[in-house]
């Protein structure tokens, strides 16, 4: 099993990256579904009486999602495996500013493949150590990945465009941006996304390949998706929860009609 922790800092409010997120979560789920691939909404509704995060949260928002994502992966994948491996379900429980969210691929891999994924989100600068307070023993295995979503060096070209570029992008309902310099250090607010992220990936001799690719993969979505979060601020802010189920609502007709009905879009080549 590999374990990585990805800090995200981010010039926001704990409480405006709640609506940003769901917000953009919508909105990057319609950019990345056509062609019978992308995302396909099953069940969105709250929950309460799962204990998470040290039984701090128990209450929230339940998801369950298929991705449809064979065109999207490399050749070795596709070559390797039967079709079933290439549909993933995420079951997430939603307790903010805690979330959990769980990638399986129960009609292959079964036990076998597993990504797990837990995000506290806290009004820091990306400075805590040990956020999710993991014994020491495990913390210490933890990589420690910063995220600066300023900084697109380690992009594909595909992913850098210029309306969702944080050093160039300002807001002119907030005032905020472009990111420049040190911003991470002076910018007013700030927050940061704590992202602990477990891949295990039990298949002989392709064990240590699919994990480290697989966080590549998390790095360039965290990334990607963190970018065009910030650039959309325009768009999401001073909306209420109310305003972000009914989105919701809509967007799964919406993603249900463009996985059937249109051409293969978004992320491509995850390699």
């Amino acid at each position: 099993m590999l374990i990585k922790e990805f800090r995200i800092v981010l010039p926001l409010t704990i409480q405006e990256y709640q609506v940003a997120q769901l917000y953009s979560v919508a909105e990057a789920s319609k950019n990345e579904t056509g062609g019978g691939e992308g995302v396909e909404v099953l069940v969105n509704e709250p929950y309460e009486g799962e204990p998470l995060f040290n039984n701090q949260y128990n209450t929230g928002q339940y998801t369950h999602k298929i991705y449809h994502i064979e065109q999207k992966l490399p050749n070795y994948l596709r070559l390797l495996a039967p079709k079933s491996v290439f549909t993933f379900h995420e079951i997430a429980w939603n307790a903010y500013p805690y979330c959990r969210t769980v990638i399986t691929n129960p009609d292959y891999m079964k036990d076998n493949f597993e990504v797990k994924i837990e995000t506290l989100h806290l009004p820091d600068r990306g400075t805590s150590e040990n956020a999710h307070n993991l014994p020491k023993d495990v913390y210490k295995k933890v990589q420690i990945v910063n995220i600066d979503i300023a900084d697109d060096s380690s992009l594909p070209k595909a992913d850098r465009k210029a309306e969702t570029d944080p050093a160039k992008f300002h807001s002119t309902k907030t005032g905020r941006g472009p990111l420049i310099g040190d911003w991470k250090a002076t910018v007013e607010p700030a927050m940061c996304c704590y992202k602990l992220v477990s891949c295990n990936f039990k298949w002989f001799g392709l064990q240590t390949k699919v994990e480290n690719f697989l966080m590549d993969i998390e790095k360039r979505l965290f990334t990607k998706f963190h970018r065009e979060l910030f650039c959309w601020i325009d768009r999401w802010h001073g909306l209420s929860m109310k305003d972000i189920r009914s989105l919701e609502e809509r967007t799964k007709a919406e993603l249900d009609n463009k996985r059937l009905k249109c051409g293969l879009s978004g992320t491509t080549d995850l390699e």
